[in-house]
């Protein structure tokens, strides 16, 4: 079944691949932010658990997107940016 659902990731386009990999950003900052919050400290770790997950979830399936060949087009990318800036 993994490799079902990996074959079809790799389908997906670069840009795609992009969007999915730019989302786990903000499950990241959520992940920790959360912790400001006047909850009880179970309820922090499952959230924390939650997006912490969340963020790896699409950190990986972002990876599994670009592959190789995408992975070296995103760097780079931020590498020409970083030049001209």
């Amino acid at each position: 079944m993994i490799k079902r659902i990996r074959q079809w990731l790799k389908k997906l386009s670069f840009r795609t691949g992009v969007i999915v990999l730019l989302t786990c950003i903000p499950f990241y900052i959520i992940s920790f932010a959360q912790m400001l919050l006047p909850l009880s400290t179970p309820t922090k770790g499952i959230l924390w658990t939650v997006f912490f997950g969340m963020a790896k979830i699409f950190q990986y399936g972002g990876l599994t997107i670009l592959g190789t060949e995408g992975y070296k087009r995103v760097k780079e990318h931020i590498k020409n940016k970083r030049k001209t800036n």
